[in-house]
């Protein structure tokens, strides 16, 4: 497994350890052993710019997924998954919101944008807790789970 986590700006870097773990955890987890991807670490700007440029949505997010699965020409390497890009700044908002700890928030979003990559989705009210349920459970393997508090 080939896990790259880049922080822009650098100050984002202190989530790096967190994020590979949670990513390890869940690549883990899921059978994907082979699996390539790449998260990037940011702030709201770059998200606000990246959401805007490739899904025409005028503002920022928590977390976007680009998998290279998709598509008309999808990637011909099918351990390649994709990126996965995590606005810190709105992470920090949501773990103050949801009253967890930012680790949490953190793990979560690269969690629920990696299993984006591979397909999962929640647009139906099953989809969505069938995706929470394997977010949950990925969590709770590395001490993240909805009852604890960093």
């Amino acid at each position: 497994m080939e896990i790259s986590v880049t922080s822009e700006p650098s100050w984002c870097q202190e989530w790096e350890p967190t994020v590979r773990r949670a990513a390890e955890t869940a690549l883990t987890q899921l059978g994907l052993l082979d699996a390539e991807l790449s998260i990037l670490l940011t702030d709201d700007g770059t998200v606000h710019e990246l959401n805007r440029t490739y899904r025409g949505v005028d503002k920022t997010t928590d977390v976007l997924s680009f998998s290279q699965q998709e598509g008309d020409n999808p990637d011909p390497v099918p351990q390649l998954l994709g990126d996965v890009v995590i606005s810190v700044e709105q992470a920090r908002r949501q773990a103050e919101d949801f009253g967890h700890s930012l680790a949490r928030e953190m793990g979560f979003l690269t969690v629920h944008g990696i299993l984006h990559l591979i397909g999962w989705d929640h647009e139906t009210p099953d989809d969505e807790r069938r995706m929470m349920a394997k977010t949950e459970e990925i969590l709770g393997a590395i001490g993240l789970s909805r009852d604890v508090v960093e």
